[in-house]
C-alpha cells in the first residue's frame, strides 16, 4: 500500500461494518465517556484564564503556566504508563488516573495562590496521562469493528471533550472561576464509578513494559519523524488553546462559546471529514495540507481585527481535528512496535511542545508585540509540514505488512499503556 494513501481509514469504517462505530460493548463506552470529562479537562481553564489571573492577581505568563505545568508532567508521565499498566493491569491504571484527577480537581479549586493552582495542576497531569494513555489502549483492544472504529471512537470522545470543556468552564466560572475544577472533580468522580462497574480486568501482557521501552520504539524512522512532526503542530495547537483567550479578552460565555464552536468543528473534522479525506487523497497528503492551511489561518487570526480573530480561531478546529486523527494513526501504525508502546513514545515526545507553548507565547508577545506569537505557531505547524514532505517515505506505512502483527498485538498488549 502506498504512503499517499496509508492509514486504517483506507477502508471508511463509516461505509463498511454496519455502522460498527457505535455497537460498542458496555466497557468501551464507559471509558469513551470519562475520557470525553478527562479531555474536557485540557480546555476546561480556557474561558476563565482572565477571571483566575484577576482573582489571584497574577499575570497572563503566570496563568499559562496552568498548562506548562500540566503537559510537562504529562510527558514524563507517558514514560511511566505503560510501566505501571503492564504490571497492575488497565483497570486498575484507569482508576488510579481516575482518581488523581478527582484529588487535584478538587484541591486546584480550592487553591489560594497561582503557584498552588499550577502546582495542583501537574498533579492533575499525572492522573489524567494514566487515564488517557491507557483508554486509548483499552478501546482499541475492546472496541468491536477494528482498529479504525476504535480510533475513531475516542477522536470523537477528544472533540466532544475539547468542546465541552470550555463550555462548562464558561457555564460554571462566570459563577466563580473555581467551580469549573469543583465540577471536574464531580464527573470525573462518576466516570469512576461507571469503568468500576462496567470495565472487567482483561489479562496482563506476557512481556512487562520498561521505562526504556517508549524511547527505544523512537529509534524506528517514522515513529521519530511523526513525534517531531507533531511536536511542532502541538506548538501550533496550543498556542490557539492557550494564548488565545488572553487575545479575544472576552466575557467567560463568550470565550466559551467560541471554544465550543472551535471544539464542534474539531469533533466533526476529526471523526467524519478525516477518513473521507484521507480514502481520497491519502493520509500524508491530507497532514501536509493541513498543517499549511492552520499556518494561514494562525497568520490572518494574529494579524486581523477581532472579529477576525474569532473567525480564524473557531476555522483552526477544523485543521486541527484533521491533523489529530492522521497523527494518531501515523502513531499507531508506522512502525512494527506494540501500539501502546510506540504511543507512549509518541506523546512523550509531542506534549513537550504543548508546555512550551503556553509558557513561551506569553513571554513572546511580552519581548515583541501581540502579533509574533502567531508567526512563531504558524512558523512550527510549516516546520511540521516540512518533516511530513521530507520523511515521506519514513512515513509511508506498509499495512499489508503491519497490520496483522498488530492485530496479534492488540490482544496481547491492550492494557500494555
Amino acid at each position: 500500500m502506498s504512503g499517499t494513501k496509508s492509514g486504517s481509514h483506507a477502508d471508511d469504517p463509516f461505509q463498511e461494518g454496519g455502522g460498527s462505530l457505535l455497537r460498542q460493548p458496555k466497557a468501551v463506552w464507559a471509558t469513551a465517556g470519562a475520557s470525553v470529562v478527562a479531555f474536557m479537562g485540557i480546555g476546561l481553564v480556557d474561558p476563565i484564564l482572565p477571571s483566575i489571573a484577576r482573582g489571584l492577581h497574577a499575570s497572563n505568563s503566570q496563568v499559562s503556566l496552568l498548562f506548562t505545568s500540566y503537559f510537562l508532567i504529562t510527558a514524563f508521565a507517558m514514560l511511566v504508563t505503560g510501566f505501571v499498566s503492564s504490571r497492575i493491569g488497565g483497570r486498575k491504571t484507569l482508576l488510579a488516573g481516575l482518581a488523581l484527577v478527582v484529588v487535584f480537581a478538587a484541591l486546584s479549586g480550592m487553591s489560594g495562590s497561582v503557584g498552588e493552582l499550577v502546582g495542583f495542576r501537574a498533579g492533575w497531569g499525572l492522573g489524567n496521562a494514566l487515564f488517557v494513555s491507557t483508554s486509548l489502549a483499552v478501546i482499541v483492544g475492546a472496541a468491536a469493528g477494528g482498529s479504525a472504529a476504535a480510533i475513531l471512537l475516542y477522536e470523537s470522545a477528544l472533540g466532544l471533550g475539547m468542546a465541552c470543556g470550555p463550555l462548562l468552564g464558561a457555564i460554571l466560572g462566570d459563577l466563580k472561576w473555581r467551580y469549573p475544577f469543583f465540577g471536574t472533580a464531580v464527573l470525573m468522580a462518576i466516570g469512576f464509578v461507571a469503568i468500576t462497574a462496567f470495565l472487567k480486568e482483561q489479562p496482563r501482557p506476557a512481556r512487562k513494559t520498561s521505562l526504556l521501552d517508549p524511547l527505544r520504539a523512537l529509534g524506528h524512522g517514522g515513529l521519530a519523524s511523526a513525534a517531531v512532526a507533531a511536536f511542532f503542530y502541538n506548538y501550533a495547537f496550543f498556542t490557539v488553546l492557550a494564548f488565545t483567550p488572553f487575545v479575544l479578552d472576552m466575557s467567560p460565555y463568550s470565550s466559551g462559546g467560541v471554544f465550543f464552536a472551535w471544539g464542534v468543528l474539531l469533533a466533526v473534522f476529526s471523526v467524519l471529514v478525516a477518513p473521507r479525506l484521507q480514502h481520497r487523497f491519502g493520509s500524508l497528503k491530507v497532514l501536509g495540507g493541513s498543517l499549511l492551511l492552520l499556518a494561514a489561518d494562525l497568520l490572518v487570526l494574529g494579524y486581523g481585527d477581532h472579529t477576525t480573530a474569532v473567525v480564524c480561531t473557531v476555522l483552526s478546529g477544523a485543521f486541527i481535528g484533521l491533523n489529530n486523527t492522521v497523527f494518531t494513526e501515523l502513531a499507531l501504525g508506522v512502525s512494527d512496535a506494540p501500539r501502546p508502546v510506540a504511543s507512549a513514545g509518541y506523546n512523550f515526545v509531542r506534549w513537550f511542545a504543548a508546555a512550551a507553548a503556553p509558557f513561551l507565547a506569553p513571554k513572546i508577545e511580552e519581548w515583541t508585540d501581540l502579533h509574533v506569537p502567531f508567526v512563531v505557531a504558524a512558523a512550527a505547524a510549516v516546520a511540521g509540514a516540512g518533516i511530513v514532505a521530507v520523511r515521506r517515505r519514513a512515513l509511508t506505512i506498509e499495512a499489508a505488512e503491519l497490520e496483522p502483527r498488530h492485530a496479534a498485538q492488540d490482544g496481547a498488549s491492550a492494557f500494555a499503556n
